[in-house]
């Protein structure tokens, strides 16, 4: 058996079933770019980077093959912030269970947070979905994800309508530093 941590996590479960009302664009020089279809690589640095400090390691432990299988299927889709021509974050979109999307992944890069990217850069995900014409917009947090995560989604209109529990083995040869808010399980 591979070594792991175990680490106690609450998941959120959030929906959105209208579109918001007042526009929240993006700050001047900034765009979002839709990635037809990434490579591995990319993806990895953005997952990665983003990641980093809110303990995403579920990709990484996708095997590249899968990981391409997985990027190029009809429905998900990449799209990343860029602002003073360096990438910002990303978020990651999957319309596979139509006419429900689901944010599967979002955030910033590290030396983004703080800057005033946050709510606009999601409010660009919520409106590139309501005009498709979606029915609900879904997403998850936990508790490893940045502090200000779910007060944001919040704020952008979700409602929580699921709270469970969960724990997570993360394997230690990725070398994962645990959030000092999370609670590491012995075993």
């Amino acid at each position: 058996m591979e070594p792991v941590t175990k680490v106690s996590v609450r998941v959120s479960f959030l929906r959105l079933d209208q579109a918001p009302a007042t526009p929240l664009p993006l700050p001047e020089g900034a765009q979002v770019v839709t990635l037809a279809a990434p490579s591995v690589t990319y993806y990895r640095f953005l997952y990665d980077t983003v990641g980093a400090d809110y303990l995403w390691w579920l990709r990484r432990v996708t095997p590249d093959a899968e990981l391409a299988r997985y990027l190029s299927t009809p429905g998900i889709s990449v799209h990343v912030l860029y602002a003073g021509g360096e990438p910002g974050g990303f978020y990651e979109l999957d319309a596979r269970p139509w006419p429900v999307v689901n944010l599967s992944y979002f955030g910033l890069m590290p030396h983004f947070i703080g800057r005033g990217f946050g709510g606009p850069f999601l409010r660009n995900a919520i409106d590139l979905v309501w005009r498709h014409r979606a029915r609900t917009m879904t997403l998850n947090t936990c508790t490893a994800d940045h502090p200000r995560a779910l007060p944001g989604y919040l704020a952008a209109g979700f409602t929580v309508y699921r709270e469970i529990d969960e724990v997570w083995e993360v394997p230690r040869r990725l070398g994962m530093t645990i959030p000092a808010r999370l609670r590491p399980l012995s075993g």
